[in-house]
C-alpha cells in the first residue's frame, strides 16, 4: 500500500502540490488527472524519491518512504509514463518483461505475471503476447 498524508511539494514560493492525502492499496488501478502543470507528474515522482516532498508523509507498505534505500524504492515501484516508452521491436510480453528480466525473476514467474497483467487490463494473454508494439 502507498499512503499520502498532507503531503505538499514546493518550488520557492510555488505551491506544485498542495496539501494531498490518499491511500493505493495493493492491486488497486491509481489515476491521476488533471491539467498540464496541475502537480500530477511530481506526485508520481514524488513516491520513488526522483523529487523530495516539503512537508507531509509518503508511506510504502506502512513505512515512510525514507527508510528505505533510493533503489529498492525505484525497482520496487513503477508507474505508466505519460509519453510512450515502449521497445517498438518487441512483443508486448517481451515489454512487459522487461523489469523482472532485470531482476532476474525465473521464467516461470515472468510468464505468470505477464499473463496477470495483461488480464488486468482487459486483453488475452495468448493473443497479445505474441504482437508486437
Amino acid at each position: 500500500m502507498i499512503k499520502f498524508k498532507n503531503v505538499t511539494k514546493r518550488y520557492g514560493k510555488h505551491v506544485a502540490v498542495d496539501n494531498i492525502s490518499f491511500n493505493i492499496n495493493e492491486g488497486e488501478f491509481f489515476v491521476l488527472i488533471g491539467p498540464s502543470g496541475c502537480g500530477k507528474t511530481t506526485t508520481l515522482k514524488m513516491i520513488n524519491r526522483l523529487i523530495h516532498l516539503s512537508e507531509g508523509y509518503i508511506y510504502f507498505k506502512d513505512k515512510p518512504i525514507s527508510d528505505y534505500p533510493v533503489y529498492e524504492m525505484r525497482w520496487d515501484i513503477g508507474y505508466v509514463l505519460q509519453q510512450i516508452a515502449l521497445f517498438p521491436h518487441m512483443t508486448i510480453k517481451e515489454n512487459i518483461a522487461q523489469v523482472p528480466q532485470m531482476k532476474k525473476w525465473k521464467e516461470k514467474d515472468i510468464d505468470k505475471r505477464v499473463d496477470e497483467l495483461l488480464d488486468m487490463v482487459g486483453l488475452e494473454p495468448e493473443k497479445y503476447k505474441k504482437q508486437k508494439t
